[in-house]
Formats: C-alpha cells, structure tokens, sequence
C-alpha cells in the first residue's frame, strides 16, 4: 500500500515554483500525491491546519508537514491573500 502524499498551496509564484519541482519529483510509486490548492477549496483549510501546516507551500509525507518555503500564512490564505 502507498503511502499519502499532500501537496498545499495556494497559487502565489513561490507555490508554483514548489509543485512544479517537489511535487512532481515525488515518487508516485510510493506515494498517492494529492495536489490542494487553498485558494481554491478553502475548506480544506481546516485539514491543513490540523496536519500542522502553517504557511504554503507545504508538503505533508505520512501526516508530518514539511514547509517548503515562504509563500503564504495560512491566516493569509483565510483573508482571502
């Protein structure tokens, strides 16, 4: 069984620059890669807060989340940023 893999963002140029290059360098041979854009689905806010994302872009492997860089807080993603 493969394990899960989130990718979060929410569209701003660094996020972009994230999944363009660590998203799609994941190997999908071991893991199940889901692409969320925040901008776009904010009701999944919520399940990236409680994985423990603070900012986008993020990656979460196995439910640990890994910040990538700086593109957004999720308080800015709330705002509407």
């Amino acid at each position: 069984m493969k394990a899960k893999a989130v990718f979060y963002h929410a569209g701003c140029p660094v996020c972009v620059a994230a999944e363009d290059k660590v998203a799609s360098a994941i190997d999908t041979s071991k893991y199940d890669v889901e692409i969320v854009h925040l901008g776009n689905d904010k009701s999944r806010i919520a399940d990236a807060e409680s994985a423990g994302v603070q900012s986008v872009p993020a990656l979460l492997l196995d439910g640990v989340p890994f910040h990538i860089n700086f593109g957004a807080s999720l308080a800015d993603v709330k705002g509407g940023a």
